[in-house]
């Protein structure tokens, strides 16, 4: 997702700027021939990661490109690390579905990183779609009106409808056009959608404190909404042909709420490199586990 209420000393900074996987990918598929396996064993697999500051990772060291905000301990890297594919890595900080066909900034098109010869996408979109930054600051703005509330969720549900949801089905269509186009510039690609990790307390119990300055009956709101976003990402992966990687369960129990040596998302005010209520090099880690699982269950295309 975007660049989360920064501070103008992080953004400068940001503007200047164990385990690993134990499974990679599976390398050759059932019934290839020993002479077929020998000549896949000479191919260096390739993998396209595209997507946002998630799949990118603020701040993280060593950050690698500064107009995209992108480490090297992001988990295209890490698992691209453990699996020995040659990683070609797009991801870019505050990326929508539109840049996945249009240019950001001085950023190409994500999309134009892909090539009939790719062997295997990740792709991690759609939180800067329904506008989760802004979401955020405006959770944090108005949660001093009812501490003990839930100013935001009547922020956004009072019309009558929940401007959130209503977001995240809006931006179900551009998630499934991102994913045909992948399959047609890459038609023989394994696609693999990855969701959003757990930012908040899965139990709905809230941490409310100047470096997470949202009102007691948001957390449980907030938390609802991400998930109606990641299942929007699975579903939509389902209808079009690529599988989806669930970093949320995987991340339950290191939320932005848990002490500072077990949190795997970092505060409004983060202790370690990362960006606002985004992973630490910890959390980076974590999904890049969840994507290698999934993507070792079955074999590279061939």
């Amino acid at each position: 997702m975007d660049k989360l209420l920064v501070n103008p000393g992080t953004r400068r900074a940001m503007a200047v700027s164990a385990t690993l996987l134990t499974a990679g990918f599976a390398l050759a598929a059932a019934g290839t021939t020993g002479a077929d396996a020998a000549a896949d064993s000479t191919h260096q697999r390739s993998y396209v990661a595209l997507g946002d500051s998630y799949a990118s990772a603020p701040l993280i060291p060593t950050q690698i490109d500064a107009r995209c905000l992108r480490s090297n301990q992001n988990y295209p890297s890490l698992a691209a690390e453990a699996t020995g594919a040659a990683l070609t890595d797009v991801s870019c900080a505050g990326a929508t579905t539109a840049h996945m066909r249009t240019a950001q900034g001085s950023a190409p098109a994500q999309l134009d990183a892909l090539s009939r010869s790719t062997d295997a996408v990740t792709v991690t979109i759609g939180g800067n779609d329904i506008g989760f930054s802004d979401v955020l600051r405006t959770c944090a703005s108005v949660s001093a009106s009812d501490p003990d509330g839930a100013p935001c969720r009547a922020h956004f549900t009072g019309t009558g409808t929940d401007a959130i949801t209503r977001s995240v089905r809006q931006t179900a269509p551009k998630v499934a056009q991102v994913l045909r186009d992948i399959h047609r510039r890459s038609p023989h690609a394994r696609v693999v959608v990855v969701g959003y990790p757990d930012l908040f307390p899965d139990d709905g119990v809230g941490c409310t404190s100047s470096a997470v300055p949202l009102a007691a009956g948001d957390f449980s709101y907030l938390r609802d909404k991400e998930k109606e976003l990641n299942t929007m990402l699975a579903r939509q992966a389902r209808r079009h042909g690529a599988s989806y990687v669930d970093t949320y369960r995987p991340t339950v129990g290191h939320d932005l709420c848990r002490p500072t040596d077990t949190r795997w998302i970092e505060t409004f005010a983060p202790e370690r490199p990362a960006a606002p209520v985004h992973p630490n090099a910890l959390g980076e880690k974590a999904m890049a586990r969840a994507v290698g699982r999934a993507l070792s269950s079955s074999s590279w295309p061939r």
